[in-house]
């Protein structure tokens, strides 16, 4: 297994634990991951942050409890394994921006069980870090396809969560906030507001 921790920042030699930049509703007894820590994000799950840092999207994937029907309508094309979904504002950063992927240690991480992610609450130094030049690119050697919106609104209806949407001009308070529809058994996006 792997971790990494995506920045637009090519200088970083040490993570030091920080608290959310906004505090999400948890869970009683998980209000600590609110607090500072280091977060970090799965191999299997890093498609979520191959983006310019403030870039709202929705990352849906296929669960153990999608309906075949919900296969068949979203996940058609067996070339992709996740659908991340961005509005059309965002392109171009998307198509010019440099991200980095910083490999972290995984002894110093414990997984949360929750869509990939990891969280140390100590200082971390990283593994390596390499720059991301071509992030359609590196979606697409993800198996993720890539869907322009004019606005993420129409994804009510699927929307679990998703990385930055509060930054979305275009949505509803309730939908920022975080509204959890009932049909969220189609894929699993996390509306955690970290930083790995």
């Amino acid at each position: 297994m792997r971790l990494f921790h995506f920045s637009d920042d090519s200088t970083l030699t040490r993570f030091e634990p920080r608290a959310v930049r906004a505090p999400s509703q948890r869970a009683p007894g998980r209000e600590w991951l609110n607090g500072p820590l280091v977060w970090a994000i799965d191999d299997a799950h890093q498609a979520m942050y191959l983006f310019p840092r403030d870039c709202p999207r929705i990352v849906v994937w296929p669960t153990s409890r999608t309906t075949a029907a919900d296969r068949a309508q979203w996940f058609a094309d067996p070339a992709f394994r996740m659908i991340a979904h961005i509005e059309a504002g965002w392109l171009r950063a998307l198509n010019e921006a440099t991200i980095y992927r910083y490999e972290m240690p995984t002894a110093a991480f414990e997984c949360l069980d929750d869509a990939g992610m990891w969280v140390s609450r100590t200082p971390v130094e990283p593994l390596g870090v390499e720059p991301i030049h071509d992030l359609p690119a590196a979606l697409r050697d993800r198996e993720v396809e890539l869907r322009v919106m004019e606005t993420l609104g129409p994804l009510r209806h699927v929307w679990l969560g998703g990385r930055r949407v509060r930054l979305a001009p275009n949505l509803s308070s309730a939908f920022r906030a975080g509204s959890r529809p009932l049909s969220a058994h189609l894929a699993r996006a996390h509306p955690i507001d970290s930083d790995p």
